[in-house]
């Protein structure tokens, strides 16, 4: 199967398509020319199908974990005393299937990160971002792969999720300019 060249040298057009399908999954929606947004649809309907057909695959696992613990003493300073207790606790990990998944789109993607909202403090954008480590990653196996999941079920078909609308010719070197945006 051939594809586009894009009249650039391999590597800026695989670092201008990375990014694009980087943002087109992040914002769900990107304005870009009809070339490069067949290409696009082309690398993003390829992740989110390999994220669709692998965000189940999960594992509970069961840990001893650290936990401390303040006691005070009993002398009459009062002074606390750190003491560790060991408890089980459950956690879900990645199954092989979704972590090589993970990674392989994690290698065809853009870090994007969660930006701190207007009038939003650094400490609320901590405890909001806290435990995330690769947003877009989650998004995509979180809301995205479910969402298409059932819309797969529902209408009995996979594919299709991205849709591009032509908007005609751009003025100046009347390229024809087209909006790439998840169904």
């Amino acid at each position: 199967m051939s594809y586009r060249k894009l009249g650039k040298p391999t590597d800026q057009r695989m670092a201008m398509l990375r990014n694009q399908v980087s943002e087109l999954l992040w914002l769900g929606r990107i304005e870009t020319t009809l070339e490069r947004a067949k290409e696009v649809r082309r690398l993003a309907e390829k992740l989110l199908t390999l994220a669709i057909n692998t965000h189940e695959d999960t594992v509970k696992v069961t840990k001893q974990v650290k936990v401390e613990k303040l006691v005070k003493s009993k002398d009459k300073d009062a002074k606390k005393v750190k003491t560790y207790e060991i408890k089980p606790m459950e956690f879900t990990n990645d199954g092989p299937r979704k972590l090589a998944a993970r990674r392989k789109i994690m290698a065809n993607t853009r870090d994007l990160q969660e930006l701190r909202q207007p009038r939003e403090s650094r400490t609320a954008y901590k405890i909001r971002t806290g435990d995330i480590n690769h947003p877009l990653i989650e998004k995509i196996f979180n809301e995205l792969a479910p969402k298409y999941q059932a819309r797969a079920e529902e209408k009995g078909q996979g594919g299709g999720y991205p849709r591009i609308v032509k908007l005609g010719t751009r003025p100046g070197d009347r390229a024809e300019m087209a909006i790439l945006e998840l169904v």
